[in-house]
């Protein structure tokens, strides 16, 4: 999701953009940084113009969703 959000402009861009750095960027995107901290999503997101609803769906438990909905 990152990634597509990104579009044409660079990791440098969008890290310097938010405060974070290239590498940081670049683990968060591949998924190497697995749960990477508030901060940091709080961070790519304003600086890709999203929610952090709109990162956080995506990266919800199997399920939340449904208990969400449920409850």
């Amino acid at each position: 999701m990152l990634r597509t959000a990104r579009g044409e402009r660079s990791m440098v861009d969008v890290a310097a953009a938010a405060g974070l750095s290239a590498e940081t960027l670049r683990k968060t995107e591949t998924g190497r940084a697995p749960r990477p901290a508030f901060f940091t999503v709080a961070a790519l997101a304003g600086a890709l113009g999203l929610s952090l609803d709109e990162v956080a769906t995506p990266a919800a438990p199997l399920g939340a969703a449904t208990e969400s909905a449920v409850a």
